[in-house]
């Protein structure tokens, strides 16, 4: 999908848009749904405990592994492409895991659902920065944050409903099965909608070879953070972890010589050297990380508090989260009508959301326990989520020229994957372990949310330096 000599027409770019949005939204949905079906997969597979965990982490780890691979075959092959490339493939793995007929063949077919969504996600973001700029991309990163946290509570929702209506006996297969007759639809309309992939001198540079080297090192490092984070936390961080997140450092430093030689030899690497080179994307992928991590953090303690700690169901625990994405999609139409010089929304949408997450430990220490008020006061984080997010990618987007598109969009994926695997990690961690002394749920949850306040404060310090 490189960009064309004239932009597509306002009805174009819609389409364009609602296209890209629902891979997106598919891909989130198939993240977080496996965790609700993780007890009835075990059960009806005869599966242990690990395997059903590899089930359920295959698809993060090939996902967040593939991201920055993704998008450079996008600019590389085309965006249009690899982004039909990747729906095709999401689409016969999700087919492959709703028949998996044992747990060996149901894990292969989520590890290549999770590549197939590395493929087609970052296109997504890359879409987005070619075909909208100004008012027009705000409007468009509204949009494209909802889908990123719309999705994830809806997979939470979905998976409950689909598994407790076990609809003709299929148990937790829905789940997956769904995907394939939106896929097909998904992929018809895109081959209609979707610009046509053109050769512009402008991605001359772009269209060079992918070094090898380059994405296997990569790929290593990600793996040797993603695994320990997504598994060691669960285990009690066993030895292996922690050397498997030691090891990760040299092969980063690896992958930093071979791109340094890559940019040497006047090749094109793996990432453009300019892109982590400029101050205002580093500010902007560190305080959206920050942020980024506490809101996959608290879906996943959130759930837990109201699960374990309360004794709610999970249907409970997904519409639990329904205000505070409802809250996180008012940032959308907000956003666009705020004066054009109102650069501060960054550093503001940080603090709307260390409030929220105040908000509601004050009233954990008040006696406060579940229901309607926790909704609402979640809903002052999911509008200060809303606010940061939108804002924070489109000023790391606009950070450098469109031919950084596929660079920009494979980091800030990453970045978010990592950042929320590390979150979850974490504050799973901390929670877990003062739930099991003496901490009440309520208590433990309080001093987590204390913990994402603070991540949020210092979201809105790193913030401060990409608006200045």
């Amino acid at each position: 999908m490189h960009p064309t000599t004239q932009s597509p027409r306002t009805t174009g770019r819609t389409a364009i848009l609602a296209v890209l949005l629902t891979g997106q939204f598919m891909a989130n949905i198939d993240t977080a749904v496996a965790n609700i079906a993780a007890p009835s997969i075990g059960a009806t597979l005869q599966a242990s405990e690990g395997q059903v965990a590899l089930v359920v982490s295959g698809y993060v780890v090939a996902f967040a592994v593939l991201l920055i691979t993704g998008a450079r075959l996008g600019s590389s092959w085309g965006y249009r492409r690899v982004f039909l490339l990747g729906l095709q493939v999401f689409t016969v793995a999700s087919l492959a895991c709703g028949l998996a007929p044992e747990i060996y063949s149901l894990t292969a077919a989520r590890f290549v659902q999770g590549a197939g969504a590395a493929l087609m996600v970052p296109q997504v973001l890359s879409g987005i920065q070619l075909y909208f700029a100004g008012r027009d991309r705000v409007k468009a990163l509204g949009y494209f944050s909802i889908a990123l946290s719309g999705g994830a509570v809806a997979g939470q929702i979905l998976g409950g409903l689909l598994i407790a209506a076990d609809l003709f006996g299929t148990a937790w297969r829905p789940i997956f099965l769904i995907n394939v007759p939106i896929g097909v639809v998904l992929l018809v309309v895109a081959l209609r909608r979707l610009p046509a992939d053109t050769d512009t001198d402008a991605f001359a540079e772009q269209r060079q070879s992918i070094e090898l080297r380059g994405v296997v090192t990569l790929s290593g490092a990600v793996l040797l953070v993603i695994v320990p984070l997504l598994l060691g936390s669960e285990r009690g961080w066993p030895l292996w972890s922690w050397i498997c997140l030691a090891c990760s450092i040299p092969v980063v430093v690896l992958f930093e010589l071979g791109e340094r030689r890559t940019a040497a030899r006047g090749g094109r690497p793996l990432i453009a050297r300019p892109v982590l080179r400029t101050p205002a994307v580093r500010a902007g992928l560190l305080a959206h990380g920050l942020t980024t991590a506490t809101y996959f953090a608290l879906l996943f303690v959130l759930a837990l508090y109201l699960q374990q700690g309360l004794g709610k169901g999970p249907a409970y625990s997904g519409f639990a989260m329904v205000v505070w994405v409802a809250a996180f999609g008012l940032a959308g139409p907000i956003l666009p009508r705020l004066p054009e010089g109102f650069h501060w929304m960054p550093v503001i949408g940080c603090l709307v959301l260390a409030v929220g997450y105040l908000a509601v430990l004050a009233y954990l220490l008040l006696g406060g326990l579940s229901g309607p008020l926790l909704f609402v006061l979640l809903g002052i984080g999911g509008l200060g989520l809303g606010f940061s997010s939108n804002t924070l990618i489109g000023a790391i987007t606009s950070a450098m020229p469109t031919q950084y598109a596929s660079d920009l969009s494979g980091v800030v994926t990453t970045n978010a994957q990592l950042s929320g695997a590390l979150g979850v990690a974490v504050a799973g961690s901390v929670y877990a372990s003062l739930v099991g002394g003496t901490t009440s749920a309520p208590g433990a949850l309080g001093v987590v949310l204390a913990g994402f306040a603070g991540l949020a404060l210092a979201g809105a310090w790193s913030a401060r330096r990409l608006v200045r």
